[in-house]
């Protein structure tokens, strides 16, 4: 009997040993169908807690809950076969405390079977970053412009736009990579500190909204696609996808309204 070998899949380490190397590609995926598109582009998708606003029509990221993340992320999984799969924390699943977030971070991977997750937060989530990686859970860390922070930053806005902000962006993608983190988003930060962080730190910046000199990047796939409605200054639309609906929807209710559809190739005949 023949047996099947599966696709080796991509893994925090793999990705963390990228540093310096080719540039990493990376997406946000949140079905199994975008995910199998994807899978054979990338190399890694990431689960982000977007998805509340994106397809639940959230204001912000923070009303997503932990099942909804985990139901999108098993559907990732189902998708994807050869890409790691990091999964995000959403707002109030790792804040209060290490054991906190071990205990639900240890849900999200064991009921995904994803192979990362990602947290928002510099020096404030150390600590926590240590414990996860020394208990087993691969973390992405995530500086910059963290979206989870809204309430506190008053507005998405671009982050180490003036000099003297750059000291504490600077030290927060320090020792996030101390504590074990093994690759850093940077979210919305002027180019020049993006690029120099990534000089510095020892593992792979991820740039949304940071510089090309980032070890990788990633955009929102429904913003690259041209989906949403309204997109950040650092998105560039790959593809015109929300038109191409918009015409084909009305295509279809134009024939629906003339009886044009269905027609005898979309009806079933009487056998005799």
């Amino acid at each position: 009997m023949s047996q099947h070998t599966p696709q080796k899949r991509t893994t925090a380490p793999d990705i963390r040993a990228r540093k310096g190397g080719a540039p990493i590609v990376a997406l946000t995926s949140y079905h199994a169908h975008t995910a199998a598109i994807a899978d054979k582009h990338v190399d890694f998708l990431l689960v982000g807690d977007s998805l509340g606003m994106v397809m639940h029509g959230f204001e912000s990221t923070l009303p997503v809950p932990l099942d909804l993340m985990i139901m999108h992320g098993r559907a990732v999984m189902r998708g994807a076969r050869k890409s790691l799969v990091v999964v995000d924390m959403p707002f109030g699943s790792y804040e209060e405390s290490p054991a906190q977030a071990f205990r639900n971070a240890a849900r999200v991977v064991k009921e995904t079977e994803c192979g990362a997750i990602k947290l928002e937060g510099g020096k404030r989530m150390a600590e926590t970053i240590r414990f996860l990686t020394e208990r087993g859970i691969p973390v992405m860390a995530h500086v910059g412009l963290t979206p989870q922070s809204i309430n506190v930053l008053g507005a998405f806005k671009a982050q180490g736009r003036k000099v003297e902000e750059w000291a504490a962006i600077e030290e927060d993608a320090r020792v996030v990579a101390e504590a074990g983190a093994f690759s850093v988003v940077l979210e919305a930060i002027a180019e020049p500190l993006a690029a120099k962080i990534t000089k510095q730190v020892s593992i792979p910046t991820i740039g949304i909204g940071a510089s090309a000199s980032c070890d990788g990047q990633i955009l929102v796939m429904e913003d690259m696609l041209g989906l949403s409605p309204r997109v950040a200054r650092f998105v560039k639309e790959f593809g015109k996808i929300g038109e191409a609906i918009d015409r084909a929807i009305g295509m279809y209710a134009e024939d629906v309204r003339t009886r044009a559809f269905p027609g005898p190739d979309n009806t079933y005949g009487v056998k005799e």
